[in-house]
């Protein structure tokens, strides 16, 4: 994804197609904090976010926050994708501020990084897939709205199960015998 990210960005920049810049930075927010999050187990333990990990997210939140903007006050200056900006820069800047929200108090689940690793990587494969139903599905569907959006509903509904999957499998056991009091 780092690849994809540094060939889109400036190809997205040249062109120019600034919907496609922001939303590569967006793509590569969720492979980098997917990585990252393994450098930052201790945050349920007290441990603190490392800069590199503050100015990603703190740039990728300010770009999804214009994209959205744009799409809101300027849809021309983003290629006219005005629902579409709207909707990515509203779910980046959820992402980002859940994630800088984790910076400054700390998760209280010890798996935290497991379930942000996952969410981010699928998060990352939802970008890829995107792009690549985007460029090379039209040839054969034509341009319709929801090119851009089945892979977001592929794979969101992945990120809730496996998340519920693990959740389930790190959850504490009972000892059987023993009724569970709340």
């Amino acid at each position: 994804m780092g690849g994809v990210a540094a060939t889109a960005l400036p190809m997205a920049l040249y062109r120019p197609v600034l919907f496609l810049a922001m939303v590569a930075v967006l793509s590569f927010h969720a492979a980098f904090s997917g990585y990252r999050v393994l450098k930052l187990k201790d945050l349920a333990r007290g441990g603190r976010a490392k800069p590199i990990d503050w100015i990603t997210a703190v740039l990728t939140f300010g770009s999804c926050l214009l994209l959205a903007l744009l799409g809101i006050f300027d849809p021309k200056a983003i290629q006219g994708f005005k629902i579409l900006a709207i909707i990515f820069g509203l779910i980046g800047m959820r992402l980002t501020a859940v994630q800088i929200w984790s910076y400054i108090r700390k998760p209280e689940e010890k798996m935290f990084w497991w379930y942000r690793h996952l969410q981010n990587f699928i998060g990352s494969y939802i970008a890829a897939w995107t792009a690549f139903s985007v460029v090379t599905l039209p040839a054969v569907f034509g341009n319709h709205l929801w090119l851009w959006l089945w892979p977001a509903g592929v794979g969101i509904p992945a990120i809730v199960m496996t998340t519920g999957y693990y959740k389930r499998k790190f959850a504490p056991r009972v000892p059987s015998g023993k009724v569970a009091t709340a």
